[in-house]
């Protein structure tokens, strides 16, 4: 299988690795001498769009915002070079409508897009573990798991298009939420003269346990962690509160304790 890979960063590299260690042949984009020396053992750098699209089954990417999206599937020519039956895999956590506006372009050339955010570190994409929601059609979704499967776990098929983002914003307004909750907690802890460390290790075993509470278990403590995923955490609340906004829902009580003590961001 041929991949094209855009965005082999933080979370995109240990995919590509994963990829390529499974026998894949992957084309990763290296714009400079310095991104191509930071390729992954056994890819291949190019650097060129239509060299990474070039006969390609799947292209993947990685990229930070829907504006890098946009830029590199519609405006640099992306889908121009990506052939009839492949699949345009993008794993941005961002707005739903900005997958929505790359099918519509895609549709005619033959090209089959799913939006495919993921949940979890790159220590996750590293044991194949990390957990994919995906939005597209059945044939879509299909095509893009003979790609997500190398590196996630579950891989779960959510909804048409843009139901990916959809279920990414709303977990990750409930992992925000969680990580304000425990800034507060830690506060009432110290005022009530406990130990964090030793009250955030009860706590993991209490029914208070969380994905969040174990980030806040690794970093140290709840203001260690939400510093630490805060500028990945502001862009995604931006987005929900955007995204509510268009379809008129009401965020409740997610939107009071973001509000009040989200990361900062």
């Amino acid at each position: 299988m041929i991949i094209g890979f855009v965005g082999a960063g933080r979370m995109g590299a240990p995919m590509v690795a994963r990829l390529t260690s499974s026998g894949q042949t992957v084309r990763v984009l290296a714009r400079s001498d310095e991104a191509a020396g930071a390729a992954p053992v056994g890819a291949e750098s190019v650097r060129t769009l239509p060299e990474t699209a070039a006969g390609a089954d799947a292209v993947v990417v990685c990229v930070h915002t829907d504006e890098q999206v946009l830029q590199v599937c519609l405006e640099d020519g992306l889908l121009d070079a990506m052939g009839s039956g492949s699949v345009l895999i993008v794993h941005t956590t961002g707005s739903p409508y900005t997958v929505r506006d790359i099918e519509a372009a895609a549709a005619w050339r033959g090209v089959a897009v799913v939006d495919a955010p993921v949940s979890g570190g790159p220590h996750d994409i590293a044991r194949g573990e990390i957990t994919t929601f995906v939005g597209g059609s059945d044939d879509a979704v299909v095509k893009a798991r003979s790609v997500l499967t190398h590196y996630s776990n579950p891989v779960l098929a959510v909804g048409a298009l843009g139901s990916g983002q959809l279920t990414k914003l709303v977990n990750n307004a409930v992992f925000a939420s969680n990580v304000a909750i425990l800034g507060a907690a830690g506060r009432i802890g110290r005022q009530l003269g406990l130990h964090e460390p030793t009250l955030v290790q009860c706590l993991q075993r209490g029914s208070a346990r969380s994905a969040a509470l174990d980030g806040v278990a690794r970093a140290g403590s709840a203001a260690a962690f939400a510093h630490s995923v805060g500028e990945f955490l502001g862009k995604d609340i931006a987005v929900v509160r955007e995204v509510a906004a268009d379809l008129e829902i009401d965020l409740g009580v997610l939107d009071s304790i973001l509000e009040e003590d989200a990361p900062a961001r």
